[in-house]
């Protein structure tokens, strides 16, 4: 190990002029330098021995020395084909981490990760939305996802219907977890300094609170939210007939009139419950 402690200034910097790294803006790439900011993450996802941590871009293992002292066994899947050479050496030593090279959004992660597992991550934020979704929507033994988001993304993942930044991610986020904004993180503690502030989210994964389609209440909800500034009835026909939006939204005690972002999670169940029906 080159320094004891990764999650340090002056071990990050060493690191990054041993191997002649460059943060790599295409990879939403910021080095986190602070370590309390790694206790929290830990904290947050209530790491106890033995807990099987799927983590998302171990980076030069910052994050992951936090899981790893924990006693988590962590599979830490990476993109960045130079950073594997590197993680040997700063991870060298712990029995409990295993290195997946490849891309999350194309990588089995049921296969990989066939038991109970928790995320700890800090997302890129150029496919933040997409890691969330492949996360929450295909049915995985996750239990618990604790990412570093953008701030502005994590008060749409939270955010109450009736609010503008209501949509969407929001929806389907709070219809298969309980979200709440841990803390923020701010851009001096990462290298080089983001221009945003992050904040650090803990989805606790729960089963959909309706029997439903879940494939086909998510193509209602996108389809209602496609078009913000129309009509709910207007945006769900680039998607439905109307006559078929008209019966269902009737049957469902909906106005059509209102605006995609007022509806609860449960009156989108009930919208994609009778728009199912016709």
């Amino acid at each position: 190990m080159l320094h004891p402690l990764i999650a340090d200034p002056s071990a990050t910097r060493h690191v990054l002029k041993k191997f002649k790294l460059r943060a790599v803006k295409g990879l939403g790439q910021n080095f986190l330098i602070d370590a309390s900011v790694v206790r929290r993450i830990v904290e947050a996802a209530e790491i106890c021995a033995g807990d099987e941590v799927l983590e998302i871009g171990a980076g030069i293992g910052t994050l992951t020395q936090g899981l790893l002292e924990a006693g988590a066994h962590v599979t830490a899947v990476e993109v960045d084909k130079k950073l594997p050479a590197v993680l040997k050496e700063t991870l060298a030593g712990y029995e409990n981490f295993r290195l997946v090279e490849g891309d999350i959004l194309k990588v089995d992660i049921a296969a990989l990760m066939p038991r109970p597992f928790k995320v700890a991550a800090n997302l890129p934020y150029y496919i933040t939305t997409q890691i969330l979704l492949t996360l929450l929507e295909k049915n995985l033994p996750a239990t618990k996802i604790v990412t570093m988001v953008q701030r502005e993304v994590a008060e749409r993942m939270t955010a109450a219907p009736g609010s503008k930044i209501y949509g969407a991610l929001s929806v389907a986020v709070q219809f298969r977890s309980q979200a709440r904004i841990a803390f923020d993180v701010p851009p001096e503690s990462f290298l080089p300094s983001p221009e945003v502030t992050s904040s650090v989210v803990v989805c606790d994964v729960r089963k959909p609170p309706f029997e439903i389609d879940e494939e086909f209440f998510t193509k209602v909800v996108r389809a209602a939210f496609g078009q913000r500034r129309k009509t709910l009835a207007n945006s769900l026909a680039t998607s439905f007939p109307r006559e078929k939006i008209s019966s269902a939204l009737s049957a469902a005690q909906i106005d059509g009139a209102r605006r995609a972002e007022t509806l609860t999670l449960t009156e989108f169940a009930r919208l994609a419950t009778e728009l199912k029906k016709f």
